[in-house]
């Protein structure tokens, strides 16, 4: 721009200021004319070799010249910055004609739907419901159980041990929740009626059973409790979840910490035990589906918490939540329960 005129100074500046296309390419020109480096500011420093008749009238040209500069370059920063908002705007709107995208519903797992309906079961009747630690020593996982070392009960149970004793007790992970009605009878005097829902661990693992899974055990102490009492509570409970007409049988069984003990089974659901030359792929043609163990309190559970036996009795019985569950919503994968599949989760919600 040497040699320049300020006359073609600012012709030059018109033709470059049509090329701006951004608050970029703005700030570049700018600073082209009016910088410490700009040609304006070059022409400024010329002054001083003018004559002093000159002086006074270029250095109004130059002034005059950098006024309109710089109210074009002002003018240029608001347009700029109306068309980038514009242009924001249009980029990011909305068509308001267009249907809304809802977000997908989620919904309670199939096994915490069951789990709160047989708390709300057994609410109604009284029942307070108690949770206890997964982590267990072997004193309330067996041993105030009445499953003593060496005992074969501890054979069927499969548990995982873990690292570490706790008062010289080994730690492992409770291989069902009837420790909580340890701890709650330690804890409470009678009468109790309490059930102990919650995650119990074993070596196990197919289409029918899983090293994670739920049980629910529920408990009754007072001084006068019968196996009458026992079966009319369970019946109770299983008929309001399966169904009213449904028949409850209890067969002799045993189990450790109860004495008489009794296994519980459900008339089937499907073929209701009827014969129709199929057999029934849920009850395999038995006519019964078993649904757990139940029993009298044994006098020895009563001693490890500090209980008379002579004065208190009671009844206990456990039920597995994913058996109930595979039972009533008819799935045959105990897997399912586990894997997260939204295909077969959407069923519940």
């Amino acid at each position: 721009m040497e040699g320049l005129s300020l006359q073609d100074l600012a012709r030059k500046f018109e033709e470059e200021v049509g090329g701006v296309a951004s608050e970029d390419d703005l700030v570049r020109l700018k600073a082209a004319y009016l910088g410490k480096q700009g040609h304006l500011t070059a022409v400024l420093k010329t002054l001083g070799s003018l004559s002093p008749d000159q002086r006074p009238v270029v250095g109004a040209q130059v002034n005059e010249l950098k006024e309109r500069i710089e109210r074009t370059v002002r003018d240029l920063t608001v347009s700029l910055s109306e068309r980038r908002k514009s242009e924001k705007l249009r980029a990011e709107s909305v068509d308001v004609t267009l249907p809304g995208r809802s977000a997908e519903k989620g919904g309670a797992h199939p096994l915490t739907r069951l789990l709160d309906e047989v708390e709300d079961i057994f609410r109604n009747i009284g029942f307070s419901v108690h949770e206890g630690p997964e982590v267990e020593t072997e004193f309330f996982n067996f041993e105030a159980l009445n499953i003593p070392q060496n005992h074969p009960a501890r054979d069927m149970q499969d548990t995982f041990y873990l690292e570490g004793r706790t008062q010289g007790s080994p730690l492992l992970l409770r291989t069902h929740t009837s420790p909580v009605q340890i701890h709650v009878m330690k804890g409470h005097k009678p009468p109790i009626r309490m059930i102990a829902p919650g995650v119990v661990y074993r070596r196990d693992s197919d289409v029918t059973h899983s090293p994670m899974f739920h049980q629910v055990e529920g408990l009754v102490v007072d001084e006068k409790v019968t196996m009458a009492d026992l079966k009319g509570t369970v019946a109770y409970f299983l008929r309001r979840l399966f169904g009213e007409d449904l028949k409850v049988r209890f067969r002799p069984s045993y189990f450790p910490f109860t004495e008489p003990s009794a296994e519980v089974d459900l008339e089937c659901f499907a073929c209701q035990g009827k014969k129709t030359g199929e057999v029934c792929r849920i009850c395999k043609g038995t006519g019964w589906i078993e649904m757990g163990g139940s029993g009298m309190v044994h006098p020895a559970v009563f001693e490890h918490v500090g209980y008379d036996p002579k004065k208190v009795k009671g009844f206990a019985f456990g039920m597995g939540i994913e058996r109930l569950a595979m039972l009533k919503y008819g799935i045959t994968d105990i897997r399912l329960f586990f894997e997260n599949d939204l295909r077969f989760l959407r069923q519940f919600s």
